[in-house]
């Protein structure tokens, strides 16, 4: 018998048809995973067997191999992962299993999932096959090679026996099949003339002629047993190939059937059906008509494992920096951000418009689509603003989750931030009040007899010069440059935070307790989003990032000029533990059941006003090549967008694809000349009635910010939001001169009332875009003088003529460059409401100057941010805040008067 030559033909027909599975999809291979415990030379053996044979058919085979100490537990989580992993459609565990610990072998069969399980082992697949259901189980590798062996004898197997005369009952045998386990045991003088015999035994015994010292047997003595059979297979080379073989055609068969009920690089998705109403009910009402599918449910969905997914409840879960890493290799999918006109009090709807393609896209056009947004600050939720979910059928859900604590990321920030300006006032406390001995005696500590530094503190070391490792070689100079950080309280730039609105914390004075001696000085509270440290968890891309950042933030300088960092206060590690889980993206869903990653929040006007990095690239790998990632940029593309490109974009090393840009009639007739709007009073009928040559005027916006996109040689698609106010003629117009102003297309939207149904016109031509030629690139070279990139900014996106530095502003540029600062990207802090200085000067303005009146540095998060005007960091309640209207129902638990 020759079973070598039958496993060749198995293998090339398998071959052929992984060739026509690539055919068909290109980026499609066949997976087999083999988990082994331990290191028997027989399991190393038959899986090096496999290891080859799949290499030759094309079929992607991972060997994991385990310790002999594995115990169940950490076998059962590997099998977890590989059931879990959709790259693995075949997958064994190698018996036996070869552990020191107690482990139970049916257990871990069976945790194998069925579908996956070609070795056929699992108590599902055994009753599949008994019960004649061969099209949906798999049949053990060498019985089913045993049966294709006897096949090619061309005689039938009637039955097999068992007994305990064996020698007499081998003898009367047409087909012995011997799976014994025990070397030589049958011997050839019991073999019937003519007889099939398949050996499937693989024994080890002693050989002083080998090198190894032993070698392979069967069960069979093959040199006298093959004299008296008419067929027999050799051990090795025999029964060994034609498992090997099975195994392989198992995978392609596991294969063809994913293939049959997935396409490759598609989700496997449950969409929500909506039911609209008319009138639109209220966003809460809305929010709470629809049940969120379990975030486990959608977090297996869109291909994360579950060791990748910390849930935080039903609706929400945090999602592990490992899926990145796992991830690594996938290509991108197509990256879109989503911006506007130059805001107004009447609002253009751009958090909507996000989750209104992204239902588009997802539930409409079946593509694989991410939204990632930001964080929204308790402080506006309960002020005046309200929530920032999306709104009508076009959101988040739950909202009431979206807008409160969601997985406590603002409140690590809050913690973090605190733990810096406590450090800076207390460092400062300590050395006007201590000695240089008594400081190093305390920052040094003997701890059982021996004194130590720290890592910090050698870091601090070396950044001075001080190449000493031993604390009791210092000289008292070095001592003294090493206990004295030397703050110049003028120049503290670092500031408590707190999540609230609290117009009385824009100034206070801290140090009044006597037990401060003396010391106070005027502070403020900024909110928390408004933190550097937002800003960093925004832009990081790690762990080992992150800490890097946190230590570089600068909060002050000394009295000699030189930045204080928070690596020179030792409170960096500290920092990185207290965001350790802020750094994971949070995983929420649309009303229609695609994907969100809710993360990081940083203002828009003294920070860069866009979600996560990180959010981001793990969804641009989770969607895939054909798939997109919905992000969104903060207030008008003159400060939002120009943010992300020149810093997000630059930091990332992500390139997008589309730009959205939102607007309305309404609020294009605002910067055409339109009357002020006051909160609780009627719109004026300019608004709500069809006036051309206003929006006409107005659109001289629109073009300004589509010329600002494409300077960065990005497509450009206009979503009109639609109002019923609005009419034809109006809506026509705006796509019209948007066209003309060198977009790729401009289209209506109805999704706030009808879902993704009413962006579906917008997901298709973004779609276009996307395949549209692009060139990317920045507006400046971070290498350019601080002033000339403010300039560059200042008159090619907000139309300037020139810009106007006041002598504070002259002198930080000149201290930031001196301490090597000058080669950060800029950061603009501008009023949102104008494309000029001036919040009232709406549409173009013409002829203005821009004045800067300081510049700061956010160094850790990696940007130097002008302030152009008076920039508020901490908002203040308004007469009626939200709250009024926020309860909590106690028989149901719900939270009522959110909006």
């Amino acid at each position: 018998m020759a079973p070598g030559k039958v496993g060749i033909e198995v293998r090339e027909r398998l071959k052929n048809q992984v060739a026509v599975m690539k055919k068909k999809f290109p980026d499609f291979k066949p997976g087999l995973a083999i988990l082994q415990v331990g290191n028997r030379d027989d399991s190393n053996l038959y899986i090096s067997m496999k290891l080859k044979a799949a290499a030759e058919i094309g079929i992607d085979a991972n060997h994991i191999k385990l310790p002999n100490t594995a115990t169940e537990a950490e076998v059962l989580k590997c099998i977890t992962a590989l059931n879990e992993n959709p790259a693995v459609h075949g997958f064994i565990v190698q018996l036996p299993l070869d552990s020191n610990k107690p482990i139970n072998t049916e257990k871990i069969t069976n945790a194998v999932a069925p579908e996956k399980d070609v070795d056929g082992l699992s108590s599902i697949n055994a009753g599949k096959l008994s019960r004649g259901d061969l099209g949906d189980c798999f049949i053990p590798c060498t019985p089913k090679g045993c049966m294709e062996l006897i096949r090619q004898t061309g005689k039938e197997l009637t039955y097999l026996l068992k007994t305990n005369a064996l020698a007499e009952e081998v003898s009367k045998a047409d087909i012995l099949v011997v799976a014994a386990g025990k070397a030589e045991m049958v011997k050839g003088e019991w073999i019937k003339p003519g007889a099939v015999v398949i050996d499937c035994g693989i024994n080890y015994i002693p050989d002083s002629t080998k090198a190894s010292g032993k070698r392979v047997v069967g069960d069979v003595v093959y040199s006298t047993a093959k004299e008296r059979a008419g067929y027999i297979t050799p051990v090795p080379g025999g029964v060994g190939p034609m498992t090997v073989a099975m195994l392989m055609q198992s995978t392609v068969e596991s294969a063809q059937r994913f293939l049959e009920k997935f396409q490759p690089g598609k989700w496997s998705i449950q969409y929500n059906q909506l039911t609209l109403k008319t009138p639109v009910p209220s966003d809460i009402e809305i929010s709470r008509s629809y049940m969120p599918k379990p975030i486990g449910q959608l977090a297996k969905e869109i291909g994360l494992i579950s060791e990748e997914v910390e849930l935080y409840g039903q609706t929400k879960a945090k999602v592990l920096l490992s899926a990145l890493k796992r991830l690594k290799d996938k290509p991108d999918g197509k990256y879109v951000v989503v911006t506007g006109i130059t805001p107004t009090p009447l609002g253009e709807g751009k958090s909507t418009t996000t989750m209104g393609l992204a239902q588009a896209l997802g539930a409409h056009l079946h593509q694989n689509v991410f939204a990632c947004v930001r964080q929204p600050s308790q402080g506006p939720t309960f002020g005046i603003k309200g929530g920032a979910a999306g709104g009508g059928y076009s959101q988040v859900i739950p909202m009431e989750e979206f807008n409160l604590h969601l997985t406590g990321d603002i409140h690590a920030i809050t913690a973090a931030s605190n733990l810096v300006a406590a450090a800076i006032d207390a460092r400062i406390f300590h050395e006007l009040t201590q000695t240089d001995q008594a400081l190093y005696t305390r920052l040094v500590p003997l701890i059982n007899g021996i004194r130590q530094f720290s890592d910090i503190q050698i870091r601090r070391l070396q950044k001075l010069g001080i190449r000493k490792m031993e604390p009791t070689t210092l000289t008292e100079e070095e001592m003294h440059k090493f206990v004295r950080l030397d703050i110049d309280p003028t120049t503290i730039t670092w500031q408590r935070v707190l999540d609230t609105n609290d117009r009385f914390l824009r100034s206070i004075t801290i140090g009044q307790s006597p037990t401060e001696k003396g010391f106070s000085r005027t502070a403020q509270f900024d909110i928390t989003v408004a933190s550097e440290i937002m800003a960093v968890l925004a832009l990081t891309d790690g762990l080992e990032d992150m800490r890097r950042r946190l230590g570089r933030m600068v909060v002050a300088s000394s009295k000699t000029g030189e930045p204080v960092t928070t690596d020179d206060l030792g409170v960096t590690g500290a920092l990185t533990v207290l965001m350790k889980d802020a750094i994971k993206p949070n995983l929420m869903q649309t009303l229609e059941g695609t994907p969100v990653f809710v993360h990081a929040g940083p203002f828009a006007n003294i920070a860069h006003g866009n979600s996560s990095v990180l959010a981001d690239k793990i969804a641009l790998k989770l969607v895939g090549q054909e798939g997109f990632v919905v992000t969104e940029a903060g207030f008008g593309a003159d400060i939002g967008m120009e943010k992300f490109f020149n810093i997000k974009c630059r930091y990332s090393g992500l390139q997008p694809h589309v730009v959205v840009l939102v607007a309305t009639v309404r609020a294009l007739k605002m910067h055409g000349g339109g009357p002020t709007v006051s909160a609780g009073v009627p719109l004026p009928k300019e608004y709500t009635e069809e006036n051309l040559q206003l929006l006409a005027n107005g659109c001289s916006n629109l073009s300004k910010q589509i010329q600002n996109a494409r300077i960065f040689g990005i497509p450009v698609v206009v979503a009109v939001n639609v109002f019923k106010t609005d009419t034809e003629a109006e809506l026509d117009l705006v796509a019209q001169m948007a066209k003309e102003a060198g977009a790729f297309n401009a289209v209506k939207c109805t999704h706030w009332a009808e879902g993704g149904k009413g962006a579906l016109a917008l997901a298709q031509a973004v779609q276009r875009a996307s395949q549209a030629p692009s060139h990317f690139k920045f507006l400046y070279n971070v290498e350019l003088p601080v002033m000339d990139k403010i300039r560059i900014i200042a008159q090619q996106i907000y139309g300037a003529d020139d810009i106007e530095l006041f002598p504070e502003a002259e002198q930080k540029i000149i201290l930031y460059t001196k301490q090597g600062f000058g080669n950060l990207p800029i950061c603009m802090a501008k009023t949102h409401l104008s494309l000029s200085h001036d919040p009232e000067r709406k549409g173009v303005p013409k002829g203005f100057v821009l004045p800067i009146r300081d510049v700061r540095a956010s160094v850790g998060a990696g940007f130097l941010y002008p302030l152009i005007g008076t920039m508020s960091t901490m908002p203040g309640l308004p007469t009626r805040p939200c709250f009024y209207d926020i309860d909590l129902d106690p028989v149901t638990e719900e939270v009522n008067g959110l909006f």
